[in-house]
């Protein structure tokens, strides 16, 4: 088959894209290696930053973000004894909101059936062709089995860290850059309404802890726990009483309500990017060119920003074979990429526990910082908030 732009991968960043050109008669086929379920029941990101409400609005995704999504103005920064709130709103005048991915997914997911969009699920044996030439090409095996081609002037991954996107970029221009994090988080989604009103960040002794939440009814936390941590060690007790202790449960009368856990999974956390974000025809969003730790908020916010400028460059590109804003478009993500990693990674160092004392004292002593600094507390609520897109 033949179509304008070839996308592979069907998640948040693929299905924005594909609606985004489709905005500006830009036609596309999207390839996903996975079933339409197993995407739309993915446990990801929760929190949308202003740049990414901004331009879900502005492409008609935004009524039931809008209706269903809560707005935040800002967090809770703790350590024991102490809790502060920063107000993003008051610092910069941006906000936050929670709205988990998987509502992102199903608001796209509709628009794109609505219209009309190809979209190939549970596909096989994906892989890139000629993709220094006008004509690039994704093969793979569709659901039913039958050798699929799909011929296209421009290819793009949105296939994420393990699709072959990726490693489509020759050896000889790829650089890598990497760092593997010494612990990783025990999530968690429990049936009980949210303890805070806001998400809470709190660094303790025993490790980082955080306070989210996805609905009225449903929290989202976490506990910093070693690399290789078993689940069959931590019993729903357990859990608990760690997150009531490094939250602290009976500080100045706050309480941590527990409640049924739904779900729990032990995620590992790195940060990683790879450039160039294009090769000839091939270009990358999201987590296919870049991974960040969750302690920021910044994996699915990037992956919009990406977007956001890749859509219009391909646009002039494919449309009107204007190839200026497509040129720019590595360089010009990797800005805001190369920013969102330094502040994923400035927050977890901070909140994180290393068992140096030493490091220990440092951290307190930026939290104090930025908790009762305006100049501290405006970096982080500018970051968290989220930069413009194209920064």
């Amino acid at each position: 088959m033949r179509t304008q732009v070839a996308i592979i991968g069907a998640g948040p960043a693929g299905m924005l894209l594909s609606h985004l050109l489709a905005a500006e008669g830009v036609e596309s086929v999207v390839v996903e290696t996975r079933t339409e379920d197993y995407v739309a029941s993915r446990i990801r990101a929760g929190i949308l930053e202003q740049s990414s409400v901004d331009l879900l609005h502005a492409a008609g995704l935004g009524e039931r973000l809008a209706r269903e999504g809560d707005q935040h103005r800002g967090i809770h920064l703790q350590w024991p004894e102490e809790r502060h709130h920063l107000d993003f709103v008051d610092l910069t005048g941006r906000s936050v909101w929670v709205y988990g991915q998987t509502e992102v997914q199903k608001d796209l997911v509709a628009a794109r059936t609505a219209g009309g969009q190809e979209v190939h699920y549970g596909v096989s044996g994906t892989a890139l062709h000629d993709l220094e030439s006008d004509s690039p090409s994704v093969t793979f095996t569709s659901a039913d089995g039958a050798p699929t081609r799909v011929t296209a002037s421009v290819v793009v991954g949105c296939d994420g860290s393990f699709g072959p996107s990726r490693a489509s970029v020759p050896d000889t221009i790829r650089q890598t850059w990497e760092k593997v994090y010494p612990y990783s988080w025990l999530g968690i989604l429990a049936d009980v309404a949210p303890s805070t009103d806001e998400l809470i960040y709190a660094w303790h002794p025993d490790g980082f802890a955080m306070h989210s939440m996805r609905s009225e009814t449903v929290s989202r936390l976490y506990l910093q726990v070693p690399n290789g941590t078993d689940l069959d060690d931590w019993s729903d007790d357990r859990i608990w009483s760690s997150l009531a202790t490094r939250l602290g449960h009976g500080q100045d009368g706050w309480t941590l309500t527990p409640g049924p856990i739904t779900e729990r999974s032990v995620l590992p956390m790195r940060s990683f990017v790879q450039t160039p974000m294009r090769h000839g025809r091939m270009f990358l969003a999201g987590d296919a060119a870049h991974i960040v730790p969750p302690t920021g908020a910044k994996g699915l916010n990037l992956a919009v920003a990406d977007v956001g400028l890749l859509a219009p460059a391909l646009v002039d590109l494919v449309r009107n074979d204007d190839s200026r804003l497509a040129d720019a478009y590595s360089d010009t993500a990797l800005r805001r990429v190369w920013r969102c990693t330094h502040f994923s990674w400035w927050m977890t160092t901070m909140l994180h526990t290393s068992g140096d004392e030493f490091d220990q004292q440092l951290q307190l002593s930026q939290l104090r910082w930025v908790a009762t600094s305006e100049a501290g507390a405006t970096g982080l609520a500018e970051n968290y908030a989220g930069l413009p897109i194209g920064f």
